[in-house]
């Protein structure tokens, strides 16, 4: 869709304004581009959902016709969805993307991280990707966090300074006026860098369908195995779910957001088209966090607290 604006005293009016999804790309390509002539080990954090996906979309305008020059990232619970993990696989067969994989599997296998109580693995996360980040020298590692998301991610500035043991201090963030982003970090310090963060939830969508993006079938209505817990409709699996006096249900759900699937819900849903998904957010009042990830409701803090020790 294409707006317009009107010229200061003549009102009339030009087409050649853009509209705010023109605006939010501009911005992320500019981000896309300042980080590739800032830093020497860039990479991607992908994970297979809409907001990672989004962002690889537009890392590849951002460098059109040549190929990206960073490499993608990413963090494997063992307790992914496997229709994700097929998209992940296909768009970087289709892309000639280079793919790192960290396995929280690996680090429970070896004894670094132990199994929780109630079978989520979405916090153990943050040794592997950290880890991964040291061990390959990323300096600047891309995310697909918004700040509409959570209100630990509102404080986020786009460029978030983290320090040698990958932890965010919110005191350490740095003014960004007029889209100057600094990335001044000492050896061993990385940057954690956000090109979506003033995107909304309902904005990604518009450019999905703006832009004929293609994603996961999960994103949109399907029949599926489910059980509640906790007010929300999670998917059966060997993660542990469900426990006895959970009866699984088959029911029309899709996923607003993707992650660990013993953390994750389903909503109920018939939108399976673009447009109804849309007209289904712009009505929802809940944010995609807020009635979807059992994660976040650990605690108040929950986000912010995983964000001090490393994760995203």
């Amino acid at each position: 869709m294409t707006t317009t604006a009107t010229t200061a005293g003549s009102g009339t009016e030009s087409p050649f304004a853009l509209s705010h999804l023109d605006v939010l790309e501009s911005e992320a390509v500019h981000i896309f581009r300042e980080v590739a002539g800032e830093f020497e080990r860039p990479v991607i954090l992908f994970s297979g959902g809409k907001d990672s996906i989004v962002m690889l979309h537009l890392a590849l305008k951002a460098f059109a016709p040549a190929p990206v020059p960073f490499a993608l990232l990413h963090v494997d619970t063992g307790h992914n969805f496997p229709e994700v993990l097929a998209y992940r696989d296909r768009v970087v067969a289709e892309h000639g993307l280079r793919l790192h994989v960290a396995s929280v599997q690996e680090y429970i296998d070896n004894g670094t991280l132990r199994e929780r109580p109630d079978g989520t693995r979405n916090p153990l996360q943050t040794v592997p990707l950290t880890e991964a980040i040291r061990e390959r020298r990323f300096d600047a590692v891309f995310g697909g966090g918004r700040r509409d998301e959570e209100k630990a991610r509102a404080k986020e500035r786009v460029f978030s300074l983290r320090d040698e043991f990958s932890q965010w201090d919110p005191r350490r963030q740095r003014p960004e006026l007029w889209q100057l982003y600094n990335g001044r970090h000492a050896p061993g310090e990385h940057v954690r860098v956000f090109p979506l963060s003033n995107w909304t939830e309902l904005d990604v969508w518009q450019y999905i369908a703006r832009e004929g993006i293609a994603l996961p079938e999960i994103y949109f209505a399907h029949e599926r195995d489910v059980f509640s817990r906790s007010g929300m409709w999670l998917t059966a699996g060997e993660w542990g779910g469900p426990k006895e006096g959970e009866p699984v249900e088959r029911r029309l759900v899709r996923y607003r957001t993707v992650g660990d699937m013993s953390c994750t819900g389903a909503v109920d849903s018939d939108a399976t088209t673009l447009d109804a998904v849309i007209a289904e957010i712009a009505a929802s009042r809940l944010t995609e966090r807020g009635a979807t990830r059992a994660d976040d409701k650990l605690s108040e803090a929950a986000m912010e607290d995983r964000k001090r020790e490393g994760y995203f």
